[in-house]
């Protein structure tokens, strides 16, 4: 499905975002030994607290670059100078041209099964509390029937999902081995009753635990690491606790693997390895971050379940991989509605507008990257852009049926942008207003669909309603309108402050667009749509 002279042309890009600002595998801190880099996926945020203890015991500053995990796998395919690599899983990875090779030495440090929790009067009346036997097409039944709702990371961005996405799949088939090109053909009919139910999607693991909290009154359940469900349970901020499903057909495992990828760090990587596996270490991870020892020497605590876990065999092949990815995302899970909100007023003009421009037409099919293609726009969805400057100027509606590069779809799109012209003032509650309105008008006549608001402006605002005026409205505003996250993009001379504070009023979270582009800040942005 990707083609290897996509993988090629990667360099080119990933050179560029190196020379734009990526730290260099080895960099000297202020007042201290030199920073060994590792690029990392968001998952290990949780580990951050221990780099103190491990600079104490080994002399070695491990700093994280935090990087999503398909990202980061194209990075290493394509010739990223990090020293070390760390992410929930390397699968991906391993899968990809040449990636094998680069890969020196790796050694897995902790466990966690992605799986199932369930609330517990839902997993009563279901009798799925403490039951082993329960399967993930009993699940399926369940979604199917409008009976269970869930939340699940985007497999294209979050390792997570795409954990859960291959064990659901190889269960359907029902083979025992790794899933094929026809067992997804087979089954797409069955993993679109399984999705049916999915009401909640994101970008990462860390952000859909959190909008679980949030909106935790409108679903039954949340796929994720074993290890972020428990901390769930222990974090006194859920109404009731949520009891784990190990699904008996098998699931998928993240391990944690730490990779070397620079010999010259040889000696390092072994330092940091030998830390991270000492039985007092791995204790203490176990403790604080809820994920399953990775040496005999310590046995799993009472907080995990004895249940023997079936692992789910893993694709061989990328194209398998993608193909799932892409099936799930054009046709099994429900379709979504995305409303970008547009500043085009007098500062916008130029280069900026441009950047606009620019990243519509990576969306449309220009980035062949293997993220670009996940992130272009899918079938079955709704485009709404909302223009404004001192007032809003347009709103306009797309559908795409067709998400080929070049389709009369797409092409309608891109032509909307491009014709876009800058001038005027900014009056940005006025054009969210207008977006939210709509979007609640939306989803209250078609409410299977994930809805979004991605609002992007570069000034502040000076015209129409203020913020306090526009805080009162949405709080007032109906359970529809209230359901739906903003994303907003910081970016030129926006007020961060204001934009943070809309993206906590509606449950969603900012991007930083001041220091990368603002076509890959709304690629990252289409985990959470």
């Amino acid at each position: 499905m990707i083609a290897p002279s996509f993988l090629r042309r990667l360099a080119g890009l990933l050179a560029v975002a190196v020379a734009a600002g990526w730290l260099a595998a080895c960099s000297q801190s202020a007042g201290g030994p030199p920073a060994l880099h590792v690029l990392a996926g968001s998952e290990l945020k949780d580990l951050e607290p221990m780099l103190a203890d491990l600079q104490k015991s080994t002399g070695i500053n491990l700093a994280f670059d935090y990087v999503g995990t398909l990202d980061g796998a194209q990075a290493i395919s394509s010739g990223d100078s990090h020293a070390l690599a760390w992410f929930s899983s390397n699968r991906y990875l391993t899968l990809l041209p040449n990636a094998g090779k680069k890969i020196l030495a790796q050694q897995r440090i902790m466990l966690s099964p992605v799986v199932l929790g369930v609330k517990r009067t839902t997993a009563q009346r279901f009798g799925w509390e403490g039951n082993p036997n329960i399967t993930w097409k009993d699940i399926a039944n369940k979604a199917k029937a409008g009976e269970f709702s869930f939340a699940m990371t985007d497999p294209s961005s979050s390792n997570s999902g795409f954990s859960a996405l291959v064990g659901v799949a190889s269960a359907f088939a029902g083979t025992g081995s790794a899933v094929t090109s026809a067992d997804i053909t087979a089954n797409t009919e069955a993993l679109k009753g399984l999705f049916a139910g999915q009401r909640l999607t994101a970008g990462s693991s860390g952000f859909l635990a959190d909008s679980y909290v949030r909106d935790q009154a409108t679903l039954d359940g949340i796929i994720n690491y074993e290890s972020v469900l428990l901390g769930l349970n222990v974090g006194g901020k859920l109404k009731e606790p949520l009891d784990l499903v190990y699904p008996k057909e098998g699931i998928v495992t993240a391990d944690y693997p730490l990779m070397l990828l620079d010999s010259a760090h040889r000696s390092d990587y072994d330092k940091v390895v030998a830390y991270f596996r000492q039985p007092d270490v791995q204790a203490r991870i176990m403790t604080h971050t809820h994920r399953r020892p990775s040496v005999p020497e310590v046995q799993p605590d009472s907080q995990f379940p004895t249940q023997v876990l079936v692992e789910v065999p893993f694709p061989a092949s990328l194209d398998v991989v993608n193909q799932l990815i892409e099936v799930y995302l054009n046709q099994v899970r429900l379709p979504s509605h995305t409303f970008f909100v547009l500043d085009i007023s007098g500062s916008m003009e130029g280069d900026r507008l441009d950047g606009v421009k620019k990243t519509f037409a990576n969306l449309t099919g220009a980035d062949q990257t293997i993220t670009g293609q996940f992130a272009r726009f899918r079938a079955r969805e709704d485009i709404t852009i909302v223009t404004f400057s001192d007032h809003v100027q347009a709103v306009r509606d797309f559908t795409i049926n067709d998400p080929t590069p070049g389709s009369a779809d797409l092409k309608q799109v891109l032509d909307f942008v491009n014709s876009l012209q800058a001038g005027g003032g900014t009056a940005i509650y006025d054009a969210l207003t207008r977006a939210f309105t709509v979007a609640g008008q939306d989803k209250a006549i078609d409410p299977n669909r994930f809805y979004s608001v991605v609002l992007m402006t570069d000034g502040e605002n000076n015209n129409g309603m203020d913020a306090n005026q526009f805080q009162g409205w949405y709080r007032s505003a109906s359970p529809d309108v209230r359901s739906i996250k903003c994303f907003p993009v910081i970016f030129g001379e926006a007020s961060p402050q204001a934009l943070k504070a809309v993206a906590t009023l509606t449950g969603g979270t900012t991007f930083d667009a001041r220091s990368s582009s603002l076509a890959s800040v709304f690629k990252a942005i289409r985990g959470y749509q």
